[in-house]
């Protein structure tokens, strides 16, 4: 394939940023909520044939019905009609749902129901523990599936059941990184050059925050923010950990885990010490804060670069670089399920293990970004010599590959993930916003938490 130079603000920009359910953006709007209905019903109209009894055929043809959402890349990069040139006998009937929230309320319905599902399900990984725990029985077991072994082990741990059952193949992740400003750094006086940038906070996250405080000491613009939220630092601080809110047992430990209390307290001095924005990634203000430079610096997941290269937009070209983050840490990613009670669970299957094969993933990434899952993957040349012209020519594809690779073996998830992480999200708002203490903040979002999870 060559050498992937990504033309961030060209191709990327078309298409919707697709914002894992974890992210501050998990809601909808109001202005939202009347189209998601429409599209709800439009997705739960739409029957597969996942829970037929029998293989669905057209002209002759076996037909694999697929169930996506947001841009997961199959569809937009042409790997399904590719598959069903290379296979003539294969027909996939593929609906893609635009908002993830809206797919997954209608999936939770389909699954309750035992109908209208897909042969193929995609699995969002905010999602994934609760359908670990609550509706593994639906799916189908691809442990046995051959050549399992290309993915990072974390990724499959994530979808594997107490008894080794395997729900789903993977498809992309989030290593993360910080995205920063070269021209904003200049004026306040630090390096600019990738190299340097990334020594001034490496192995340790306290760093990072420290050259925020240099920041705010050289910058003449005191209007100027080193970060844009403090939550953003306290997500790429937790996620590159094996344990965050749950342990192993399903039992809840962000109270007492040293990761997360580490986090919030580094995060919680951030937003005291004037060192953000006061903004939420991906909520009111943040794309603005982008266009108009209201801040230095964004910890960034790989999939975060086309968002922010379409809404900084074409002015900061190359003024934006990406540099390697103090530590590994992943957020976001997703993958696809075959239903056990599919007609065509084979056909599926073999669909599926070739979307997610590591030429395939390395394919997408060099077309749209989608970080690939697979380890083999990222030492394809498309992904390992990938780049981001927008973002100064950084080398993407090495920067996310080696914080893909610190990544544990093993990241335990809970069913509640999602909403505790935006708890503490709102509860770092409190400090940020409203000026609450950390102890304050910290005594509302427990309390939210224990509300949340009961």
């Amino acid at each position: 394939m060559g050498t992937a130079r990504h033309r961030f603000g060209s191709v990327l920009s078309a298409l919707p940023t697709r914002v894992p359910p974890r992210s501050p953006n998990r809601f909808p709007s109001l202005a939202t909520v009347a189209a998601a209905g429409l599209s709800l019903v439009l997705v739960a109209g739409c029957g597969g044939g996942g829970d037929t009894g029998e293989a669905k055929t057209k002209d002759g043809k076996t037909v694999i019905s697929v169930g996506l959402f947001g841009v997961m890349g199959f569809k937009e990069a042409g790997l399904l009609d590719r598959y069903m040139e290379e296979n003539p006998d294969i027909l996939i009937e593929a609906d893609v749902a635009g908002d993830e929230q809206t797919y997954y309320t209608a999936l939770q319905t389909h699954l309750a129901a035992g109908s209208g599902l897909k042969d193929i399900q995609g699995i969002e990984i905010g999602r994934a523990k609760e359908l670990v725990d609550t509706r593994s029985d639906k799916f189908a077991d691809l442990s046995k599936t051959p050549g399992l072994d290309h993915y990072l082990p974390w990724k499959s741990s994530q979808v594997t059941t107490k008894d080794g059952k395997l729900l789903g193949l993977g498809t992309d992740i989030g290593p993360m990184a910080v995205c920063y400003r070269k021209d904003l750094f200049e004026q306040a006086g630090l390096p600019t050059e990738r190299a340097e940038v990334e020594k001034l906070w490496a192995g340790d996250w306290s760093k990072y925050v420290d050259v925020g405080r240099d920041f705010k000491t050289g910058t003449k613009n005191k209007k100027l923010a080193f970060m844009d939220s403090s939550s953003g630092l306290f997500n790429a601080m937790i996620y590159g950990d094996e344990q965050q809110f749950y342990d192993k047992s399903g039992k809840l430990i962000y109270k007492d885990n040293p990761v997360v209390k580490d986090a919030w307290a580094l995060a919680a001095d951030a937003a005291e010490s004037g060192l953000t924005a006061k903004l939420r990634q991906f909520q009111p203000g943040w794309d603005p804060g982008l266009a108009n430079s209201t801040f230095a610096t964004t910890v960034c997941p790989a999939w975060m670069l086309a968002h922010i290269s379409e809404k900084a937009g074409p002015a900061n070209k190359g003024k934006w670089d990406v540099a390697k983050a103090p530590k590994g840490a992943n957020w976001g990613g997703a993958f696809l399920g075959v239903m056990e009670n599919s007609p065509v669970k084979k056909e599926a299957t073999d669909l599926i293990a070739w979307l997610t094969a590591p030429e395939q993933q390395a394919y997408i990434f060099e077309k749209l970004g989608n970080f690939p899952s697979s380890k083999t993957a990222l030492d394809i040349p498309a992904v390992a010599n990938g780049k981001s012209e927008y973002f100064s020519d950084a080398p993407i594809g090495q920067i996310f590959g080696a914080a893909a690779k610190e990544i544990p073996d093993e990241q335990v998830l809970g069913r509640k993930d999602g909403t505790i992480k935006d708890a503490f999200s709102a509860g770092l708002q409190l400090i940020e916003a409203q000026g609450k203490s950390p102890d304050q903040a910290w005594k509302t979002t427990d309390e939210r938490i224990e509300k949340a999870t009961r």
